[in-house]
């Protein structure tokens, strides 16, 4: 634990549970949230007597800065959870996060990401991520929910009636950021790449890669680039497949990452259960044709700036995909994707996060105010 100066009054701390790395999308939500709240940090201390600190694996310590305290997460805080020091209050950054709460914390907040569990189609898992679940929620005070599908599911599923606030992730663009190709792309001669169709994702079943896979058989004339962490379903997926016009790129850094979503036709993204969905507004940020599933939240992330999968058949799938081609191709289509996009923004969603805290610990709010968008009437800042 980093040394506090007398002068501090009050403590916050931001527990990323068992998060061990910052590659998938709740590493990628942990360090874009944390990077900024570290940076208000030395204001919120000086100004407001608050430390803040963050709980983690001990091989992360250091990562946010040295600002901010460390706290070691271990497995025995599972059961019982004592610090040297009480906290005012206690942020979870997800519901997936096996930790109590220290013994004697005040406010006791978490941010529910999905409940994705519930499409599980093994009733055993179902049931025991439900009981994890609600065992979590009966000892947490108030709820952030990353989307408004998910605050319906917490409402509906979990039966929660407390505090609950919808706060959007935001979603980086690499528009910007220097772009090298995927490997077997590279053309000496500087030609334009062939044309591809761009997923990323861990390719887990409920991303639905089986989808993209059939629509692949179907569509020969057209080539696939699937990327992703190289996550066992991934690399099972890939030993798996023999197609021609399939290729799997597994732990593609950011250049690689920016060079395929500036170069792809267009993304798909037939995800089955997601509680937000970074790909495809990432995707946006270069003003590409996006593909949907009509599922869970990715309605409302798309928006009327993508394109959604009624049907997983491949003739079906192939003619929404030559729709959105063509339509994505009209005059100011791409701007309209890009402006949408912009509306994720990390800077915003960790603004509100700051704003939600200074309501939750007495603080007034200082400038520029946060902007969560409340559920069943909670007053927020604006």
């Amino acid at each position: 634990m980093t040394e506090r100066a007398p002068d501090v009054r009050s403590r916050l701390c931001i527990s990323l549970g068992n998060i061990g790395s910052f590659h998938d999308g709740l590493g990628e939500f942990a360090l874009q949230l944390c990077t900024r709240i570290a940076a208000a940090a030395p204001r919120w201390r000086a100004v407001d007597g608050v430390a803040i600190d963050f709980h983690l694996r001990p091989s992360l310590a250091g990562t946010f800065g040295p600002a901010v305290g460390y706290l070691a997460i271990d497995r025995w805080q599972r059961v019982r959870h004592v610090q040297p020091h009480r906290y005012a209050l206690w942020h979870s950054l997800h519901q997936l996060n096996k930790t109590r709460p220290p013994v004697g914390c005040g406010l006791r907040l978490v941010t529910v990401h999905d409940l994705n569990y519930l499409h599980h189609p093994s009733a055993f898992s179902r049931w025991r991520h439900d009981r994890r679940t609600r065992a979590l929620i009966g000892r947490t005070d108030h709820v952030v929910a990353i989307s408004r599908h998910t605050a319906d599911d917490v409402r509906r599923h979990l039966g929660w009636t407390g505090p609950l606030d919808v706060i959007l992730n935001g979603a980086r663009s690499l528009v910007g950021t220097p772009q090298r190709p995927l490997p077997g792309w590279d053309d000496p001669a500087g030609a334009s790449p062939a044309q591809f169709l761009f997923h990323l994702s861990r390719m887990s079943p409920s991303k639905n890669p089986q989808a993209i896979l059939g629509l692949a058989r179907a569509w020969p004339q057209m080539r696939f680039v699937l990327c992703g962490p190289p996550s066992d379903d991934a690399k099972r997926l890939r030993e798996q497949v023999r197609l021609p016009n399939v290729e799997f790129h597994l732990g593609i850094d950011d250049a690689q990452k920016a060079w395929a979503y500036a170069h792809c036709a267009g993304f798909l993204f037939p995800s089955l259960t997601e509680g937000f969905g970074l790909p495809p507004i990432e995707a946006m940020h270069f003003g590409k044709p996006v593909f949907l599933a009509r599922r869970t939240c990715l309605p409302e992330i798309g928006g009327d700036a993508a394109y959604y999968f009624d049907d997983f058949a491949p003739q079906a799938m192939r003619a929404v995909v030559e729709h959105g081609l063509a339509a994505g191709a009209q005059p100011g289509r791409a701007d309209a994707v890009r402006a949408h996009a912009a509306r994720f923004d990390w800077d915003r969603c960790a603004a509100e996060y700051l704003a939600l805290y200074r309501r939750l610990l007495g603080l007034p709010a200082e400038p520029p105010e946060g902007r969560a968008d409340p559920v069943d009437g909670a007053a927020v800042p604006r």
